[in-house]
């Protein structure tokens, strides 16, 4: 049942609908105060009438039944007190029907969400600064799927530009094919960065006539690209394997360069293309934003140019209902700049793209910088992490199986869940010993609480008793706070969805393991005897299912012992 919904439906405040009262009803800080709080405040101006009184009136209005057993006014808020048994009752029945299903839905009825993420660029390798784009595209992608919609994942690969004529370059001067092969995108990378500080103006121009050969089609130049490609994506889906990612295209850059001439023409036709000191721009001064600019003076095209070809091509491709941009903040202006310029082409679905903005994440001991060289790569984050975790387990579970298996699931979780806890535009500075906390707010804090669950019914069942159905109990207020959170577990989805934003349900986990860790110790399970027992087994079942789903949905693994 939705909670929110059948309350709002209860509540007549005239020219307020349903849906509006429902955004307006938020969980008490104090339990003390109820279930739910719907602050009178919105309706006193078009009521004309104090918030205390507006309170007073709806709450003399509501009649206590099988789901709200009381309705209370205090200082301008209506609370709502739920029916403990019936509440507990119906969300148990809910969860343990639907198990991995719980907290899906049909609201995205299928329809088709692009979205951009990760943009790995060939030929170099992962660094922590491409952690962000992964996860949080990830995230949103099983997030969306779950709940109905289509979701279509985007690899938009950086695939295109003079670099790779630096490359080229580079590996005809100081590499060899045995080399690379051996090292692979580091072998490649090293080369880069060998250019980057040695190369001459000589080596320069040699780089500029390789990428004009790459863009000619000229056969030995790119199967030397074709081959540090297959490289760069051999060594990707590696990381991408262990974060749990996945994509549907791998359309990079280089995909549009046959689509960016017919962009570039309509503008033309459209009046919106100007010449500005040799170089072709739409003007966005009457917007107030610079000039985009189209084309540079020597006719080359620009990211904009082949990300308006990329938005036009993966509307009429896909139809979207939404285009996401998984994106630095650092690229805000590049997208309202993106999205302007489409909207004055006429594109009406300009206003279905969004651009996801998230914060930087940084190791302890500072910034990057490729190419220089000085660079933190993500898999070396990963393993560090990994092993790090495996010393934990060590020292906390040293009988515990499969040790190697269970760091591998811890380790990368933290780094993963790192990113995804808070906020996504916050800045994020990544700390081993803080992300591997058994007691804070981390990964292995929700990992641990789903092994203490799992441990609870594996001593249950070889005992012989089962964790069925929840019988008819009145819940103590451990166990009733512990429904509560969970029965909050499908809304958090869905607004993780509608904010774009996977930390919410992060949130959602941790306000349930901190609530089933309190219920665990204040509440005996195993000890106690008949319904109580069964229903406390029927809790416990119930919250290890909600939280493997929205680890699931993370893209973070649960270890069955820890």
């Amino acid at each position: 049942m939705d909670y929110r919904r059948y309350i709002a439906e209860k509540i007549n405040v005239d020219g307020v609908s349903a849906d509006e009262v429902a955004s307006l009803l938020n969980v008490p800080p104090d339990p003390a105060m109820g279930d739910y709080a719907l602050p009178c405040f919105r309706f006193a101006k078009a009521l004309r009438k104090s918030p205390a009184l507006i309170a007073q009136e709806l709450a003399a209005a509501i009649p206590a039944d099988e789901v709200i057993a009381q309705v209370t006014a205090l200082n301008g808020y209506l609370n709502f007190r739920l029916n403990r048994a019936g509440l507990a009752k119906d969300v148990l029945s809910r969860i343990l029907c639907e198990g991995e299903r719980y907290g899906t839905s049909d609201v995205g009825g299928g329809r088709v969400v692009c979205i951009d993420y990760s943009s790995v660029n060939i030929a170099k390798p992962f660094h922590i600064g491409h952690l962000s784009t992964t996860v949080i595209g990830g995230a949103l992608y099983r997030i969306f799927n779950f709940l109905g919609y289509r979701a279509v994942g985007i690899n938009h690969l950086g695939d295109y530009g003079t670099q790779f004529g630096k490359l080229i370059a580079a590996y005809k001067k100081w590499g060899s094919r045995e080399e690379v092969e051996k090292g692979g995108i580091h072998a490649i990378n090293d080369l880069y960065v060998r250019f980057n500080n040695e190369a001459d103006e000589q080596m320069e121009h040699e780089a500029r006539e390789y990428f004009r050969l790459i863009e000619s089609g000229d056969k030995e130049a790119n199967e030397l690209f074709d081959w540090f490609k297959s490289l760069t994506l051999a060594y990707v889906q590696t990381i991408y394997d262990r974060l749990h990612i996945t994509f549907d295209s791998y359309a990079g850059e280089r995909f549009y360069t046959d689509k960016m001439a017919p962009v570039v023409e309509e503008l033309r036709q459209k009046g919106l293309l100007k010449e500005s000191e040799g170089a072709q721009i739409v003007d966005l001064e009457p917007y107030g934003m610079p000039p985009a600019l189209i084309l540079r003076s020597d006719g080359a095209s620009l990211y904009l140019t082949r990300d308006l070809a990329a938005a036009i091509y993966r509307h009429d491709t896909y139809h979207f209902y939404k285009c996401l941009y998984v994106v630095a903040y650092q690229q805000n202006l590049h997208f309202k700049q993106l999205f302007k310029v489409l909207e004055l082409m006429g594109r009406e679905w300009a206003k279905d793209m969004v651009h996801v903005a998230y914060g930087m994440v940084s190791l302890e001991d500072g910034a990057m910088s490729t190419r220089k060289g000085k660079v933190v790569w993500l898999e070396d984050v990963l393993s560090r992490c990994v092993e790090k975790a495996r010393a934990v387990l060590e020292e906390k579970s040293p009988d515990l199986e499969n040790k190697d298996e269970v760091a591998e699931l811890v380790g990368v979780g933290a780094v993963a869940f790192g990113a995804l806890c808070n906020n996504k535009i916050k800045d994020i500075t990544f700390s081993y010993d803080r992300a591997l906390n058994f007691d804070g707010e981390t990964s292995v804090y929700l990992q641990y609480t789903c092994a203490r669950a799992a441990s609870v019914l594996a001593k249950a069942k070889a005992e012989g008793i089962a964790a069925g159905e929840a019988p008819d109990v009145q819940p103590c207020e451990a166990e009733a706070e512990l429904v509560k959170q969970l029965a909050a577990f499908p809304d958090a989805v869905v607004q993780a969805a509608e904010k774009y934003e996977p930390s919410l349900v992060s949130r959602c986990l941790l306000d349930i393991a901190k609530q089933f860790n309190k219920f665990y110790l204040e509440c005996k399970i195993m000890q106690a005897e008949g319904d109580v027992r069964a229903f406390r087994l029927a809790l416990t079942r119930a919250a290890l299912t909600a939280l493997k789903n929205g680890l699931t949905l993370l893209g973070i693994g649960v270890p069955e012992k820890m």
